[in-house]
């Protein structure tokens, strides 16, 4: 079968290797049918290289269907139709015994430490997986995993109906959060991008309000939007030192920033933005995964049900969709951003 290794950065091989075996009586062999860059997957391949084993398959968003049960598995048969949760948490220190999977202690994810979905084939824990029903695409099941990390932020800001809420950066996760204000009852969505076409495509998600921030001063357009007070809920998804610090002050008095972009440099905060929390006594959380108990938890059915019943699409997000045997020159291209790109999709038994 055909397998993206990782074996340095920017170094990323397309080989042949034997279909991997069902070792543990509680795994589920699965035929990849769809598989998703994730932003984390741009750095690692760009910036740090494999995290502890050179060559192992890289990717861990995805979905398939399922070839083969381990002899203990129950609940999943030949035929199903799965997403997979990538999340490797110990299940033994004291997050995991309180079903806090995303505080783990040692915090694992497919495709970093084990074999991931880059492949033909993949070999997981039956509990990684979830079903999905016959209303939801292959595609749109490999996308489950990232909107459950954006339902879980959500959670972790305690969106109330009625909430307005900005995002900052309109890449995938971002243009999910837009979507997802919807269904949490958002009055009112802002959504921020220095580049026209994501702003573009903000709206078609559903923002009510798009600011360039190169072309205006993103705190007095908000100000501006929502007659000087801020919103209730700042959502940064850009992941950068800059925006980290200026979402700070893009909330309302007593409002929440949720952080679920990473920056991977240092931040800087000036002093304008930090006193924004003191004086405006804001909440300011973090968000980390999506997978709480029963595993993978809450914010995976809840996408699976608002996928099935039409109110989270999220295939526009998809830009542009190759064949697994195009995968190392994709990452190349993208790396560079020679092109503009939402999300990415590989498909191991060609594009159709």
């Amino acid at each position: 079968m055909k397998a993206a290794k990782l074996y340095a950065i920017q170094d990323l091989r397309l080989e042949e290797v034997p279909v991997p075996e069902i070792k543990n009586s509680e795994d589920i062999l699965i035929k990849v049918k769809a598989t998703g860059i994730c932003g984390s997957d741009l750095s690692r391949y760009g910036k740090f290289g494999p995290k502890k084993e050179v060559g192992l398959t890289f990717g861990h968003e995805f979905s398939g269907q399922i070839e083969e049960v381990g002899s203990e598995v129950t609940g999943f048969k030949k035929g199903d139709r799965v997403s997979v949760s990538p999340g490797l948490p110990c299940m033994k220190c004291e997050y995991c015994k309180s079903a806090d999977y995303s505080k783990c202690n040692s915090l694992e994810v497919i495709g970093a430490v084990a074999d991931g979905s880059f492949a033909d084939y993949i070999v997981v824990p039956a509990e990684n997986c979830i079903h999905i029903p016959d209303e939801i695409t292959y595609e749109q099941a490999a996308m489950i995993e990232p909107s459950a990390v954006v339902v879980h932020a959500f959670y972790q800001g305690d969106m109330q109906v009625g909430d307005t809420v900005t995002v900052m950066g309109c890449g995938p996760i971002g243009l999910m959060c837009i979507q997802w204000a919807k269904v949490f009852g958002a009055k009112q969505i802002i959504a921020i991008d220095v580049m026209p076409e994501k702003l573009d495509w903000a709206r078609d998600m559903g923002a009510d309000i798009v600011i360039n921030g190169k072309e205006e001063n993103a705190y007095e357009a908000v100000r501006r939007h929502t007659d000087g007070r801020g919103t209730d809920i700042v959502m940064e998804a850009a992941g950068t030192p800059f925006t980290c610090a200026q979402v700070l002050g893009l909330a309302a008095k007593g409002g929440k920033v949720v952080y679920l972009g990473i920056p991977y440099a240092d931040v800087t905060i000036d002093r304008f933005n930090f006193e924004s929390i003191m004086r405006n006594e804001l909440l300011v959380v973090g968000s980390w995964n999506s997978i709480t108990g029963p595993y993978p938890g809450k914010a995976w059915d809840a996408t699976v049900h608002f996928m099935k019943e039409g109110k989270i699409d999220l295939t526009p997000l998809i830009t542009h969709r190759y064949d697994l045997s195009e995968v190392e020159e994709v990452f190349k291209k993208v790396f560079k951003r020679d092109t503009l790109f939402g999300k990415i999709m590989f498909f191991p038994e060609g594009v159709k």
